[in-house]
């Protein structure tokens, strides 16, 4: 007995050093169909095992009993072990971990026990429908209980680490989805069709990282973002080029890893145009200054095109920018500030006012939110088209986005509202609107939430299915490029 005993600790002890040097296949399919169908019933194969030794020497030997509980503990331990090692760990890919991130390892991990618990569930249906039929082949009544509490705990724990592996980590879910997700869970039926909508998200996104991360690593090499010229990125109204939040997201990072040279405009949040745009044509002349080049290629979104097209046309910079790419610029105004203008004028600069000082605190030097925002009326940008003609010199380009619906974007939905009797917008600024020089195409996802004025420049740091604004500014930048910028 005491040769056996040994011999299962040296099993034990053997599988998890085995397992530490990656030589034992836990996570297989078939370890994981193990781990997640029969060692949830530890306790009924314990049980029945002891019921047996102790039957056979007698259930008043205590010896028996005490070797029956040597000879189980490395039995336990090893099913425990296994079953641990699967809810941390369930796959057994091989990732690249350079490329593919521990936030979609992880996440990859909770598609695998959403899949593998729904395969147990299944067939401890089958296995209790069997068991009762035959009595539990005339196991004791305190015993199979037992087994049926523990094993659905342990598939609930696998479930329930699977849920919120996803929850957190899934970008795709988004924040709505997410809530609705995980109150419809404990719905009787309505929760199924939750979980396959958690699975299926989670394995798109998989999916998606995976392949652009196997596309991203092979193009890297030929640098296709390095144009000729740096890249000067443009905000938007109401943000500032903060250090450790970045306006643009992920985006800059994506395109310096393919080779682009990247600045930032480092104007006022809320000033107005003409104030902007010097600060933006000191930009252009220290980056020359700094880095020799004859020119710079411009991406501006919102506001911040009016911004550099005025510093283009107005300030004498235009033989110094080759070209001006600009996503969401409200170009022949938007309808949303001309219903907001219809205010009373006083309760307008009151809230201003308020702006005004707490852009101070943010680093303004000349904040002027209420001249700003009406630089956004439809009246103001034809005076500003006849006046700001563009150079023969620089290259226009055009981009704009649609929400789908009011509920794309979370507090763009009134206004998206507003807009939509004027046409198809982004919840801030209609296609047409936003047209100006070589309009390229409205960027739109392929599900009903859409792409809105944020998404646009990964204000939400995620992507959606038919769009990644990563690839977005990709595409932009390497096209740039190939036209010889």
């Amino acid at each position: 007995m005491f040769l056996a005993a040994f011999l299962l600790w040296i099993i034990f002890g053997a599988a998890v050093v085995a397992d530490f040097f990656d030589k034992l296949p836990l996570e297989s399919v078939l370890g994981r169909i193990i781990g997640m169908t029969v060692l949830p019933h530890g306790v009924m194969i314990v049980g029945v095992c002891a019921e047996l030794w102790v039957g056979e020497r007698g259930s008043a030997d205590l010896f028996g009993i005490g070797e029956a509980v040597i000879l189980l503990i490395p039995v336990c331990l090893l099913a425990l072990y296994f079953m641990a090692r699967l809810a941390v760990k369930p796959y057994r890919v091989k990732f690249d971990k350079a490329t593919v991130s521990i936030r979609i390892r992880a996440m990859y991990g909770g598609k695998i026990l959403l899949k593998y618990t729904a395969i147990s569930l299944a067939f401890q249906t089958f296995f209790y429908i069997f068991a009762i039929k035959n009595s539990f082949w005339g196991m004791s009544k305190p015993l199979w209980i037992t087994d049926a509490v523990v094993a659905g705990l342990i598939i609930f724990g696998y479930g329930f680490n699977g849920i919120i592996r996803i929850v957190i980590l899934c970008r795709r879910l988004g924040i709505v989805k997410r809530v609705v997700c995980f109150f419809l869970l404990p719905v009787p039926i309505v929760g199924i069709f939750a979980l396959i909508s958690m699975y299926r998200t989670a394995k798109a996104e998989y999916d998606y990282e995976t392949t652009r991360k196997a596309c991203e690593s092979q193009r890297i090499e030929s640098q296709i973002c390095a144009t000729k010229y740096p890249i000067l990125l443009v905000h938007g109204l109401g943000f500032r080029d903060w250090r450790y939040f970045n306006y643009w997201g992920r985006i800059p990072r994506e395109l310096i890893k393919n080779g682009a040279k990247i600045y930032y405009g480092n104007q006022e949040a809320c000033a107005t145009v003409v104030t902007n745009a010097e600060m933006i044509r000191q930009k252009i002349l220290d980056i020359i200054e700094e880095t020799g080049c004859e020119k710079v290629n411009i991406i501006a979104h919102s506001k911040g095109g009016l911004d550099a097209r005025y510093a283009i046309a107005k300030l004498g910079i235009d033989d110094k920018v080759a070209t001006l790419t600009t996503v969401g610029t409200p170009h022949h105004g938007s309808q949303v500030t001309d219903l907001a203008n219809k205010l009373p004028d006083k309760l307008y600069r009151k809230v201003a006012d308020f702006m005004d000082r707490r852009y101070l605190k943010f680093g303004d030097k000349n904040p002027d939110f209420y001249t700003a925002c009406h630089q956004f009326n439809s009246d103001y940008a034809e005076k500003f088209n006849q006046e700001v003609k563009d150079s023969e010199k620089v290259y226009y380009q055009s981009y704009a986005s649609v929400m789908k619906n009011m509920f794309s974007f979370d507090i763009l939905g009134a206004t998206w509202l507003m807009l939509s009797r004027y046409g198809k917008n982004d919840g801030l600024v209609t296609v047409e609107s936003a047209k100006w020089g070589n309009f390229r195409g409205v960027y739109e996802s392929k599900r009903l939430r859409g792409i809105s004025h944020g998404d646009t420049i990964d204000l939400k740091r995620e992507d959606y299915k038919g769009y990644d604004p990563r690839e977005a500014y990709v595409e932009i930048v390497s096209e740039l490029k190939e036209m010889g910028y």
